[in-house]
């Protein structure tokens, strides 16, 4: 059963959701509790919610992802866009993109270098250039041009000539069903890791904690929790996933309470080819400033407070807060459903579906069914979860992929994991570099670029280019006769 951030209960017709019972009548039995799956979504649009989701809620969420973003909300001073939904947009809004970020580093001693000090390792690919800010601080006053004194000067990001690795294409990734993903435990992954032959065995990637749900009391600060989202599976929450994204495509930073501590990992403004928190003080954007006061109450300093776009404020008392359009993209990601199936060609599905097995392609993208906890945390704004949104309990979807990470070979972009980038840990090897995590299948068909970098839009040539642990299978499908890779094709463009 889901509650919503009102906490209502919501009843549920199953014929309303393509499965076999009654129809939803004037008097019909109304179902608190049901076991709705994957399979039962067939026939839903592309973008639509959960079973259980309050519509109103979902509608504040939506309209959150989509709300276009300026310069006098936060926007600055480099950014990649202006709106969640500028980037992910693919078929319906919380789809993949066309736009691709690029990415910059180089390897020291055969440690990868983030080139940190150079702004590294995301280029952002936009600026706000030249703006005057009649607020500007006498500290900051006439360093731009002389004779304009508020006038702030912005350039554009580029790549740093002590990069070597160069200009590498990360692509906008679909967030359909993330949140039943979101809700599975860590020993899931841990099961399908144990089961895949040692030839392809994955690498379940543990990764920090920096914003917990404070719906879930297995999170904390910096407690370890399995890395599911993004191409590296650096990512272990939505909220954190959402406050990345909110600081570092849109730059918009944050501040968040949790039991009390302030966190301030996503309250740094990013400038250009400097470390973040550099930008010269009021040239960040033309958001208001906070008060001089602000920033020693949460740990920052006077300057670098007076820059965080949006706060929640003081977390003295034990207090846990987390700010509201975080809470509200992350809701936003909870409550889309998966992508339906497609079987209007039947007979290549069925013909394609033992082939996909056959050539090793569900070694990685396993056909595991997949399976929420009973009863899944919700994600909530605080301890209190007086606004929350829950995936349904015991839900059986397939997104075809482990999660895991694995060692694409040439594939691989030789990109370390970030961000945030953690000056703290050593370099990751070259083999790590090359490790990428399985992407997920589902609705691939409503995808304008694959891979990574996008730089493929046809299945076929996605798989050619496979490579390291998925050589492999590779090899196989470019063994089969055409007709069989047609068959194939069109079994993973049905998922």
């Amino acid at each position: 059963m889901i509650h919503s951030r009102r906490g209502s209960k919501v009843l549920v017709c199953l014929a309303a959701f393509g499965t076999a019972g009654a129809a939803c009548g004037a008097n019909p039995d109304p179902i608190e509790e049901v076991n709705l799956t994957h399979a039962a979504l067939t026939a839903a649009p592309l973008g639509s919610t959960l079973p259980g989701i309050d519509a109103g809620d979902f509608a504040g969420f939506k309209a959150a992802f989509l709300s276009v973003e300026a310069i006098t909300d936060g926007v600055g001073p480099i950014f990649n866009e202006r709106s969640c939904g500028g980037c992910h947009d693919n078929g319906a809004p919380g789809g993949a993109g066309e736009n691709i970020e690029r990415r910059f580093g180089r390897f020291v001693n055969g440690a990868f270098d983030p080139l940190a000090s150079l702004g590294g390792t995301l280029r952002q690919l936009f600026t706000v250039a030249n703006f005057n800010n009649p607020n500007l601080p006498a500290s900051s006053r006439g360093q731009c041009q002389p004779g304009n004194p508020t006038l702030c000067c912005i350039p554009a990001e580029v790549e740093p000539p002590q990069a070597t690795i160069r200009n590498v294409g990360r692509l906008t990734t679909p967030l359909f069903g993330l949140g039943l993903v979101d809700a599975m435990p860590d020993s899931f992954f841990d099961a399908l890791q144990a089961a895949q032959p040692a030839a392809i065995r994955g690498v379940v990637n543990r990764v920090p904690v920096i914003l917990p749900n404070p719906g879930d009391p297995s999170q904390s600060i910096r407690s370890v929790r399995v890395g599911r989202f993004g191409w590296k599976a650096g990512v272990s929450t939505l909220l954190q996933f959402a406050a990345d994204a909110y600081n570092n495509e849109m730059a918009i930073t944050t501040q968040h309470c949790f039991h009390g501590i302030s966190i301030n990992d996503f309250a740094l403004e990013n400038a250009p080819n400097a470390p973040n928190g550099s930008v010269l003080d009021g040239c960040d954007d033309l958001a208001p400033r906070q008060p001089a006061s602000f920033g020693p109450s949460v740990g920052l300093s006077s300057t670098l407070g007076a820059q965080v776009d949006e706060p929640v404020g003081s977390c003295a008392g034990g207090r846990t807060q987390i700010q509201d359009d975080v809470f509200e993209f992350a809701g936003f990601m909870t409550a889309l459903a998966p992508p339906s199936r497609d079987f209007s060609d039947q007979i290549s599905v069925t013909r394609g579906q033992p082939l996909f097995a056959q050539v090793g392609c569900a070694g990685c993208h396993v056909s595991t069914t997949f399976r929420t906890p009973a009863n899944p945390a919700p994600v909530s704004i605080d301890d209190a979860g007086s606004e929350s949104v829950r995936v349904p309990g015991n839900f059986a979807f397939n997104p075809y992929s482990d999660y895991l990470v694995h060692d694409m070979g040439a594939l691989g972009d030789r990109i370390g994991n970030a961000p945030p980038d953690d000056p703290t840990l050593p370099g990751d090897s070259l083999e790590v570099t090359r490790r990428m995590r399985t992407a997920p299948l589902w609705g691939i068909r409503f995808r304008n670029h694959l891979l990574h970098d996008g730089r493929v839009s046809d299945v076929a040539s996605a798989v050619r280019l496979h490579d390291g642990q998925a050589a492999a299978s590779r090899n196989a499908f470019n063994a089969l006769s055409a007709a069989a890779q047609h068959d194939l094709v069109q079994f993973v463009r049905s998922l």
